[in-house]
Formats: C-alpha cells, structure tokens, sequence
C-alpha cells in the first residue's frame, strides 16, 4: 500500500493533468470556432467552401468572389486570391498575390505572385520569389525558384526552373533542369521568346537560349544558343544490327 503522501500527491497531480487537457481543449475549441467563423464570413461574401471544417485561413488572407476553395486548403499570411479561381484540393499557399481564373490542384506556393488564368499542379512547388505570368501552365513535379515566367509558357511535368528568366510562349520538355548552382554561386539562366526545350536538356547556367531557338532532347547546354538556332548535345547513336541475336546463340 503506498504512503497517504503519495497517494494525495497522485491525487493532486491528476486534477492538474485533467486541468491542464481541459484548459487545452478549450483552446482547440475555440481556435476551431473563429476558424469556421473566418470560413462562414468568406461564404457570405460569395466565395464557395466545399467543406468548411477541412478549409484553414489566417485573417490576413483576401479571398475573392466566385472561387472555389476544396478540402484541405490551408492559406497563410498575407495571402491574396482572386476571383473564380479553384484552390485545392490538399494545397498551401503563402504570402502569394494569386490572379484571377487560377487553378491550384494539390500544391505548394510561397512569396510569389501569379497572374490571371494560371494552372498550378498538381505536385508542383513554387519557392519564394517567383513571377509566373499569364496562361502559364505549371504541370506535376514542377519546381519554380527565384524565376520569371512569361505569359503562355507550359512546363508541363518533371522540371527543376531556378534563377530562371523564361520568356513567353516557352515550351519545356519532360525532365528539363535549369543547372544553376556550381557549389558556390547561383548563376541565372535566360530564355527568350517562344524557345522549345527539348525532353531532358540541362541548361548549365549561366547561359542564354534566343528566342525561337531549339535544344534537343537529351542535350546538356553549356554554351548559349543564338535565336532560331537548334542546339545538340549530346553522344552519337551507335546501332549494332543483329548484336543481340549473336549474343543469344553463345
């Protein structure tokens, strides 16, 4: 049998443990109220809320009418979204200006600014101090850092842009990587007017493809590519014909 001592010093250190969960329960509750309430006062104004509890938002966050936003978005700080736009589902955004006709589907933005009629995901990131531009498409597993995105450029799937100033119209191929660090210095890459990257080129900044220019696929750019050129880089096929069948009858 224990001591009267520590029995009531068990005693005594329940209450506490129960006062402690039930002070903490309050908090959630709470903190789960004013959230439903910032969520109803964005209804009212004419945004649409799938489902309000699953929706989270700090008060400093601008939501226009007409956007729809879908389970498990979370928008932080200084956050503006503008009209009809569809946000979610499972996506956060962070200090961004989002345009008007956005779509952001499963994703990741911070402290950058997206203009009108933009698609966003799903799976891609877009790191601090990023500009995307009008129409621009930002397919799945795409990471933007530091970079400029003109108006109509598609970076479909599978593509790395940092310390990038990419211009309009630009076509990225599966698998495409800005090179822009060399272990010490971050170097820019620029790439103008209506370039096409071939699937799986490295551009090894710095470096500058023209406007109109071409890389082909499988290329590793380190050189700059004058307008309306087509780079290659890239080893020579070898063909061995009927290498396979000898090797068979060994």
């Amino acid at each position: 049998m224990k001591p009267a001592r520590s029995a009531g010093h068990d005693r005594q250190g329940r209450r506490e443990e129960l006062l402690l969960n039930e002070e903490l329960m309050r908090r959630v509750r709470e903190e789960a109220q004013a959230r439903l309430e910032r969520v109803v006062a964005l209804m009212e104004a004419g945004v649409q809320v799938l489902d309000p509890t699953t929706v989270y938002l700090d008060d400093s966050v601008t939501v226009g009418k007409g956007t729809l936003l879908l389970p498990g978005t979370v928008l932080r700080g200084k956050t503006v979204i503008g009209e009809n736009c569809e946000i979610g589902p499972n996506t956060m955004i962070r200090d961004c200006t989002v345009g008007d006709n956005v779509t952001v589907n499963a994703s990741q933005l911070n402290e950058s600014v997206v203009e009108d009629d933009v698609k966003i995901g799903p799976f891609a990131y877009i790191r601090p101090h990023c500009h995307v531009g009008k129409g621009v498409k930002v397919g799945d597993f795409v990471e933007l850092k530091n970079s400029r995105i003109g108006a109509g450029t598609k970076i479909s799937h599978l593509t790395y842009v940092g310390d990038s100033d990419v211009g309009s119209g630009v076509n990225f191929g599966c698998g495409t990587v800005t090179v822009n660090y060399d272990g010490t210095t971050k170097f820019r890459t620029t790439i103008g007017d209506g370039a096409f990257i071939g699937c799986n080129t490295n551009l090894v900044a710095p470096v500058r493809v023209g406007d109109g220019a071409y890389t082909a696929a499988g290329s590793t750019i380190t050189e700059d590519v004058p307008d309306d050129s087509l780079a290659i880089a890239r080893s020579m096929q070898v063909v061995k014909k009927q290498w396979a069948a000898k090797r068979r009858k060994r």
